[in-house]
């Protein structure tokens, strides 16, 4: 991957760790794909590998991302889910042609259109937000703790009570933030 950009956060559920291409969303926001080459990079770390991407099919990503985090904050506080984000999920979706097929090692794997199909790579991508939004899967969705971060994750844990998106960025972070808080609160207290 090229240096000169942030990683990847990457997850277990694609449409999440989608949506985890722009981070700190209540901060200093940080985008993982400024560039149609870097959503071409993301797609192919994601088993959804395309030749090429133009600026307009980026934009069209984007507003991918955008309309599953707005809909997953939705379900995950339990709201109505914006009527503009379910649309253009599900406009997403129709307008893939991928098809899953099964690996001889017993993996899913996706065959997109051809190799620079990114409408196909954004139907997996809006239907695998469908199945999560739609709560067809073991888990509940749920928003970072972290009050800069504030993603839309999927908890799979046993007790459903995760905190973080991803507890080597945001938990880690915020566990030092309150490390340090006691540390200075102890000196104050012990003058």
């Amino acid at each position: 991957m090229r240096a000169e950009f942030p990683d990847f956060r990457l997850g277990n559920v694609l449409a999440t760790s989608f949506t985890g291409t722009l981070s700190e969303r209540h901060g200093n926001a940080v985008e993982r794909i400024p560039t149609p080459q870097r959503l071409v990079d993301w797609l192919a770390v994601n088993g959804l590998a395309v030749a090429s991407c133009t600026t307009a099919q980026l934009e069209r990503a984007r507003e991918l991302r955008e309309s599953i985090h707005a809909a997953a904050t939705a379900a995950a506080v339990q709201d109505a889910l914006p009527a503009s984000a379910v649309q253009v999920i599900n406009d997403r979706s129709a307008q893939g042609r991928a098809a899953a097929v099964l690996t001889p090692e017993g993996k899913r794997r996706w065959l997109l259109g051809s190799a620079s199909r990114v409408e196909d790579a954004l139907g997996v991508i809006a239907a695998d937000a469908i199945s999560v939004i739609a709560g067809e899967r073991d888990g509940k969705l749920a928003l970072c703790a972290s009050p800069t971060c504030r993603a839309a994750f999927f908890d799979t844990s046993r007790s459903r009570t995760r905190r973080w998106c991803d507890m080597n960025t945001c938990g880690n972070r915020q566990k030092k933030a309150r490390f340090h808080a006691n540390q200075r609160a102890n000196l104050g207290s012990a003058e």
